[in-house]
């Protein structure tokens, strides 16, 4: 039989989180919340009540429960947004609403972020997650993230557009990379993008003398926006869509 090494032990020691933090890192009781809980030993470890905030419990293989009630414990959250028109892609603003005023209450405690931006007339397809990593990826320009949006001009969309996209247009900060568009009708068409450049689509498209009237994205890589999500409304990712989600990522 092997010995632990001093190594086994750190990453032990490492999976070892605070009760408090644990379960307050869920977004539905604070801090002070749970220390209540337990001084009304409310709350239990594997069936043992727990009578401090300060054990630590490996949150992996522990069980929690409050209240007789086993809390799931989730690392992080991926919520799926289809954002409406007046809302700011940002944590906070002095001036307009943010995504995250969107989000449920029960997420309430949790650190989320939007993973990209929308403009605040834009509407579609966002992720809000916790999950830094995995936005850091969605983000990166070496990642590639393909992304597609709906966009309606007004002007008629022209074949010289759609090859201008495929070759590359000129903007002020440089050649965009090649992008498809795809005419869906007289001035409709679906824009697929690899990069993600400020109001870019607004501007590919002024290059050609058109304003976009309406922009909503429909995919992020593999993910699609399903059909009967409504505007405004949200839910977490099911395994099988984060799974499409990494996959590009």
């Amino acid at each position: 039989m092997g010995h632990l090494t001093s190594r086994d032990v750190y990453k032990k020691e490492k999976k070892l989180e605070r009760i408090d933090k644990i379960i307050a890192s869920q977004g539905i009781y604070s801090r002070s919340d749970v220390k209540s809980l337990i001084s009304k030993k409310r709350v239990a470890v594997d069936g043992e009540t727990v009578k401090s905030a300060n054990i630590k419990v490996d949150p992996e293989k522990s069980v929690i429960t409050i209240d007789g009630r086993e809390l799931t414990v989730k690392k992080n959250v991926y919520i799926m947004l289809n954002k409406p028109k007046g809302y700011v892609s940002a944590t906070e603003d002095r001036d307009h609403q943010t995504v995250l005023e969107l989000m449920p209450a029960d997420f309430a405690g949790r650190d989320l972020f939007p993973a990209g931006r929308l403009d605040r007339d834009t509407t579609g397809l966002m992720i809000i997650t916790d999950d830094g990593v995995l936005a850091h990826n969605i983000l990166a320009p070496k990642k590639h993230v393909q992304k597609i949006y709906h966009v309606e001009l007004d002007i008629p969309v022209t074949e010289e557009m759609a090859r201008g996209f495929a070759e590359g247009v000129e903007l002020n900060d440089g050649v965009c990379k090649e992008a498809g568009l795809e005419i869906t009708g007289e001035y409709t068409a679906k824009v697929t993008l690899k990069e993600g450049r400020y109001h870019q689509i607004k501007r590919m498209f002024g290059c050609y003398g058109a304003k976009v009237v309406e922009l909503h994205r429909l995919t992020m890589g593999n993910l699609h926006l399903p059909d009967n999500l409504a505007v405004g409304e949200c839910r977490e990712l099911t395994e099988e869509e984060l799974k499409l989600l990494q996959q590009q990522v």
